[in-house]
């Protein structure tokens, strides 16, 4: 009689692809599903799934943890398998070298890579102020780094307009124009220049048209959750329905985190957007969970440039009405903090998944079980092209996350009223590549069987 590696029984398997729930046993050899079948089958380790779904590990497309482990771990607790990293223009430049390091010290999760433009390729070719444009030269050369990038398996390209506002059209479209030839996704922090103002999406939109490129809309809820999501949906909704390539990813969280040195917290811009120095919440650093003054916003400005602060600037309600819409995939927006302390930083690094569930499908009831699986699994894969992810079917990696839909839950808080690194309940259980990183709630130590995933080229363009 045949004995797998690992057996997952009694399971409620979800298939997204025929949008079914099944009652059959898994076998798992390696890092691979070999079966699915009602028949009672035997495993080295098995695993008794009853009462709990079984579904495909989750993919987080829009995070910062680029090789930091222990906000890698944040994601592992919340179910997610695989994580999408360089995002907003950021990221470590030289591809391969990330790659090389991260499958030979090995990482809890799988991880995919974008190379950045607004500060990783920018800063590469010497331009250090945000507010200038690249120059004829400085674009040729990022130009030839993007494409290296894309040879060494980079996923796409990631724009953080927001952090850059003075790169040029010029040096984005023709940036965007190579990730098309490549055929890969462009994610863009959008640079919502003005209150209300949706001027910053339609441009990304125009990317999509001039280029051809697969634009996703980063933290779409960040962006436009603030009294004008309706509109904002409006326009991508028409975009989609015109056959422009144009993804949007969002969270569960309408208050958002960047460093205090950022263009965002430049006092004209906050100025600009009515928002009080009183409603930022320092997340990180030694006023961890203190709002801030004059005196301690002056100093973290010249002093504690990195430190990461909250900004309570968005409409919880359009949180919701983002996600309903079927194209729009579940992002967490996680990244380690400065000191790289789990302790310190924004709840959505250890909530937003299990936040997700909870919200959307146990108490608010918008969305069905499939559909909120599907925002986390199939949708994501097919978006980057992850292939053998966010499925479970025989043949397909082994990326799984077990978990009670009636328990799961976050319990992650902001730093003023809790632990930001709070592990969730109700997910015992997550498996990545046939090993179990998660059990029982918990961390298994030294399990480090995540792969990068490297998006080569299908030939030389």
């Amino acid at each position: 009689m045949d004995k797998y590696d690992l057996v997952i029984k009694n399971g409620m398997v979800v298939d997204v692809k025929d949008g079914d729930i099944k009652n059959v046993n898994i076998g798992i050899n390696g890092n691979k599903i070999i079966t699915l079948t009602k028949h009672n089958i035997f495993g080295k380790i098995e695993l008794d799934a009853e009462g709990l779904l079984v579904s495909p590990g989750f993919i987080d497309v829009h995070g910062h943890i680029d090789g930091h482990l222990e906000c890698g771990k944040l994601s592992a607790l919340q179910g997610v398998t695989t994580t999408i990293g360089g995002n907003c223009g950021g990221g470590p430049l030289n591809i391969k070298d990330f790659f090389y390091k991260q499958d030979k010290d090995g990482f809890i999760i799988n991880q995919a890579q974008l190379i950045g433009h607004s500060f990783t390729l920018r800063e590469t070719v010497g331009i250090n102020n945000p507010y200038i444009s690249a120059n004829r030269d400085q674009i040729n050369k990022m130009s030839d780094i993007l494409k290296k990038s894309f040879e060494d398996g980079a996923i796409g390209l990631s724009f953080g307009i927001e952090y850059a506002p003075g790169s040029s059209k010029e040096e984005i479209l023709l940036l965007s124009k190579i990730a098309k030839e490549y055929n890969k996704v462009v994610p863009i922090h959008t640079n919502v220049n003005l209150p209300r103002d949706l001027t910053s999406l339609k441009d990304a939109i125009e990317i999509s048209k001039k280029t051809g490129a697969h634009v996703l809309i980063s933290h779409f809820v960040y962006q436009y959750g603030t009294g004008i999501i309706s509109e904002a949906l409006d326009l991508v909704d028409d975009a989609r329905k015109h056959g422009l390539k144009v993804s949007v990813d969002s969270g569960m969280y309408s208050a958002f985190s960047t460093f205090i040195g950022s263009t965002i917290y430049d006092e004209s811009y906050i100025k600009k957007f009515g928002w009080k120095i009183s409603d930022m919440l320092v997340a990180t650093g030694k006023y961890k969970g203190e709002h801030l003054t004059k005196k301690t916003y002056d100093e973290l400005r010249t002093y504690g440039k990195d430190e990461s602060v909250i900004c309570f600037a968005g409409v919880e309600e359009e949180i919701y009405e983002a996600l309903k819409k079927e194209y729009v995939m579940l992002s967490s927006d996680t990244g380690p903090s400065p000191s790289g302390k789990t302790s310190e930083g924004h709840p959505q690094n250890a909530g937003t998944f299990p936040r997700f569930f909870r919200k959307m499908v146990r108490e608010r009831q918008e969305l069905s079980i499939m559909e909120a699986i599907k925002k986390c699994t199939i949708i994501p894969a097919r978006t980057f092209g992850l292939k053998g992810k966010g499925v479970i079917r025989e043949g397909e990696d082994a990326d799984i996350v077990i978990f009670d839909i009636n328990k799961i839950c976050d319990k992650a808080k902001f730093p003023d009223k809790g632990e930001p690194d709070a592990k969730p309940e109700g997910i015992p259980y997550v498996i990545v590549n046939g090993q179990i990183v998660v059990k029982n709630s918990n961390i298994v130590n030294d399990v480090r069987s995540g792969k990068c995933i490297k998006d080569f080229p299908a030939c030389n363009i």
